[in-house]
């Protein structure tokens, strides 16, 4: 048997069949069914439909790689999605994400108050991530970024101030489109966790590559990118806390010894973080 679903586009209609909700995508990891968020069919599903219907999301924030890592390193643990980018672009339009500008320049543009939707909020951590900005930037402009490989390049950001091995895999996703690296965020971790693709006792500070080669095999088995999968999984998983939630506490309470958290026990949206570097 097997499970279809499909994407209605104007008087067009594509139809996609997967596998029966019983079969397995990987040992012990069953399809599920195809409405159920967030089961492998589901995951399988929200990829291809925004394929076809010209809506997969876009990653890419910068015109030029320095201004993709300054996004990159402007996000992440403690800073919420939208005051991140809305960091990027204060600035890019005060003209400091190109040549090498000075920890002083960059903290005093991230310390002024930000509109964001109506409200004014400040940038959290502007002095430690314009030090981080600062040496990143004075980096690219004296050395040439080996962009002919994903795993490369990811190794290579990885001597850069401030960058771990998740914001170094989120900016070689976002520069190269590349398929054969991950962005082990919170809310992949909590996807992998409910529908059972990672393995117990691992976490991402000791078991990165191990987490992210069992993401890769993942995306491969339901026949995705696993380019698109780790971003429609995480705007899927960010926007849907209270099912998230919901499923996380009965998952707790099934088995033992996934550690979710990477650096913190509150919510990404509202962390009380006390360290930056991944």
């Amino acid at each position: 048997m097997t499970q279809h679903a499909a994407v209605f586009l104007d008087r067009t209609v594509v139809q996609f069949e997967l596998p029966a909700a019983s079969d397995e995508a990987l040992p012990g990891v069953p399809w599920g069914a195809v409405e159920a968020f967030p089961t492998p069919a589901y995951w399988a599903y929200q990829v291809l439909a925004r394929r076809v219907s010209g809506q997969s999301v876009r990653y890419r924030l910068g015109e030029t790689f320095a201004e993709e890592v300054a996004a990159c390193l402007l996000g992440g643990h403690g800073i919420p999605a939208n005051v991140g980018v809305a960091a990027f672009y204060r600035l890019k339009s005060a003209g400091l994400l190109t040549g090498t500008p000075s920890e002083e320049l960059l903290n005093s543009e991230l310390s002024k108050p930000m509109d964001i939707d109506g409200r004014a909020c400040r940038y959290r951590f502007a002095r430690q991530k314009s030090r981080y900005l600062a040496g990143a930037l004075a980096r690219l402009a004296n050395g040439v970024a080996p962009t002919s490989s994903a795993r490369e390049l990811r190794d290579w950001l990885l001597a850069l101030p401030g960058i771990g091995p998740k914001t170094a895999s989120w900016i070689v996703r976002n520069w190269l489109d590349a398929d054969d690296v991950a962005i082990l965020d919170i809310h992949i971790l909590r996807a992998g966790a409910i529908a059972g693709f990672f393995g117990h006792g691992l976490t991402v500070e000791h078991d990165y590559l191990e987490l992210e080669a069992q993401f890769l095999q993942f995306s491969q088995a339901i026949g995705v990118r696993a380019s698109e999968l780790d971003a429609v999984m995480w705007l899927e998983m960010m926007s849907s806390p209270a099912a998230t939630r919901k499923l996380m506490k009965r998952e707790e309470t099934q088995r033992s010894g996934v550690r979710l958290h990477t650096r913190t026990n509150k919510r990404s949206a509202n962390p009380n973080q006390s360290r930056l570097i991944d």
